[in-house]
């Protein structure tokens, strides 16, 4: 049988090594990563794809140096303002996943408006993750459901794979049937390591700002031709 694509991810790995490459500015590979995303989120509206989901930023992440740290929050809080609208008439439906404690106020305002602004939404599911890491998601997930064991919401004998997706990020969505990793590294890095847990990996060479629309296309129909056999014998 044929494979079905319902929800690809994609950890865009390589910004930075493309900038050093050409003796620029980190920061400048950063923004050049945004013009990638544009044609790939592009491309998923055209392909109609359902649900898009974009490791942008980890928890981890904050570790960098912090000239480059605030020129990421900038570059969200400006990317956000200049597609928020083009999104929304393309009938994209945004939702920024992850711990926005940290985040700048500024950033937490644009985040909630573009996700106010598409909630309604029909087309293509964009899943952008800013401040998140795999392991923080199962710690929420954790106090959730103790939270409803203490309060006798639910009998501990009720927990089951269910509820623990129902307590998790992206838990109104099917997991994750592609994961695609650019910048030649092999490695999850924290990302949804519960959605994560029968899909397709594909890791590639190639830096995300040099990441087009041919290479997502090849990798697709790459998919299409695996066999997927989720534990068992047969294909789904």
């Amino acid at each position: 049988m044929k494979n079905k694509i319902y929800h690809i991810a994609i950890i865009m790995d390589g910004n930075r090594r493309w900038a050093e490459k050409r003796g620029k500015p980190k920061i400048i590979g950063h923004k050049y990563g945004v013009l990638s995303l544009k044609k790939i989120i592009n491309f998923a509206i055209n392909y109609k794809l359902n649900i898009l989901t974009l490791y942008a930023f980890s928890i981890e992440n904050w570790s960098r140096p912090f000239l480059e740290v605030i020129g990421l929050m900038r570059l969200f809080i400006f990317s956000i303002k200049n597609v928020m609208y083009e999104l929304h008439e393309k009938n994209v439906c945004v939702n920024i996943i992850g711990n926005k404690d940290k985040l700048p106020k500024k950033l937490v305002f644009y985040i909630k408006k573009i996700e106010f602004l598409t909630k309604n939404n029909k087309g293509l599911k964009l899943n952008i993750a800013i401040n998140y890491s795999g392991k923080w998601d199962f710690i929420c997930c954790v106090k959730k459901i103790s939270y409803q064991v203490k309060n006798k919401l639910i009998n501990i004998n009720q927990i089951n794979e269910n509820i623990v997706n129902q307590n998790l990020c992206l838990n109104h969505l099917p997991d994750i049937d592609l994961l695609i990793r650019t910048g030649g590294e092999k490695r999850i890095s924290n990302f949804f390591l519960w959605k994560i847990a029968y899909t397709e990996l594909f890791f590639t060479n190639i830096l995300w700002p040099d990441f087009s629309c041919n290479d997502f296309l090849k990798i697709l129909n790459d998919f299409l031709k695996r066999k997927r056999r989720f534990g068992g014998n047969i294909s789904l």
